[in-house]
């Protein structure tokens, strides 16, 4: 009887833990307020109510839990569950996932679709067997040359203070092609680097530039398309497998739709943007003819030496430029 008794209250344990809520702790950059908060926080909405409760997100927006080295680790540490991040950060996890970013790959946002229906099933399928959810890539846009002096050649950029983002190999070995020396900082330190002239030369997005104030402190946008962006949010795996499978399934679901719906938003959000940093007084400069043809060299020079460096398989590149020499073949 006592025996019995012991197995009764073991399995009341163990029932009660497996319906005992699970709040995931996520970390962002994204400022409080931004459309990517009030998106993300009404997804968590969705996911509590159709869990019953039992699925809880509480997020730690601006930055206020550190660089994204000490988000990381805290990560691993189970202090954080996961993190809305920048592909930037992904590259940790699944190093193809750069694929997109390499830069001036993709000639306009055409191109991008037509590529991102392809592979953006890869790199979510990557990013999970390296043991990171992720409910879908949300654009970022297109990220341009933003200075306090303009920039048209090339060869302007070797006279600039050009930020990097800190341990993004990718992006430091991409502006060494072009002559530059990067200065790496954190994204929560750009813009004192911006004020205080550390820096003097931006690569951004016009959505991101403007969301995080950097536009306040530049004066001059080159229009031509350094590299693709995109950010998504990732949770750690064993601790997502913690939630009961309808509840996994409940959360793929509504977050998979929140970052679709944030993933249209920001192309209609970017475009608006770049409008807004002319109408700020933000000069736009449009390189032309022989000028875009040296920038695409340089681009394309760029993309074999990261290459070759093996931040990205030589598998996936050829897959990605194989696809956009069949679209630039059929627009000819």
């Amino acid at each position: 009887m006592k025996k019995i008794k012991i197995i009764l209250i073991a399995i009341s344990i163990c029932f009660l833990t497996s319906v005992q809520a699970k709040t995931f702790k996520i970390s962002t950059a994204a400022p409080d307020g931004s459309y990517w908060m009030k998106q993300m926080r009404e997804g968590a909405k969705q996911v509590k109510k159709l869990t019953d409760g039992r699925v809880k997100f509480k997020f730690y927006p601006g930055g206020v839990m550190g660089s994204e080295e000490v988000v990381l680790k805290k990560i691993r540490i189970r202090q954080l569950h996961g993190a809305a991040v920048s592909n930037g950060v992904v590259q940790r996890y699944f190093a193809d996932s750069q694929i997109y970013t390499l830069p001036m790959l993709f000639r306009n946002y055409e191109e991008v679709d037509k590529v991102r229906n392809l592979f953006d099933k890869k790199i979510i399928q990557g990013l999970e067997k390296a043991g990171m959810i992720s409910f879908g890539l949300s654009e970022g846009g297109f990220a341009y040359a933003m200075s306090t002096k303009p920039i048209v050649e090339t060869e302007d950029l070797m006279k600039h203070k050009v930020w990097t983002p800190t341990n993004n190999k990718q992006a430091e070995l991409t502006l060494r092609s072009f002559g530059i020396s990067p200065i790496p900082l954190n994204i929560g330190d750009v813009l004192t680097g911006l004020q205080t002239n550390i820096i003097d030369t931006v690569a951004v997005s016009p959505i991101a530039a403007i969301a995080l104030q950097w536009h306040t402190q530049v004066k001059y946008v080159t229009n031509i398309p350094l590299a693709y962006i995109y950010a998504t949010l990732l949770i750690n795996k064993d601790e997502f497998v913690k939630i009961e499978k309808k509840d996994q399934e409940i959360v793929r679901k509504v977050m998979t739709s929140v970052f679709r719906d944030i993933d249209r938003q920001n192309r209609k959000d970017n475009e608006a943007a770049f409008s807004a940093l002319s109408e700020q007084g933000v000069e736009i400069i449009q390189p032309e003819g022989k000028t875009i043809d040296k920038w695409n060299m340089k681009g394309k020079l760029a993309r074999e030496e990261v290459t070759a460096d093996g931040q990205i398989s030589n598998i996936t590149v050829e897959e990605v430029e194989k696809v956009l020499k069949l679209i630039r073949n059929k627009e000819n």
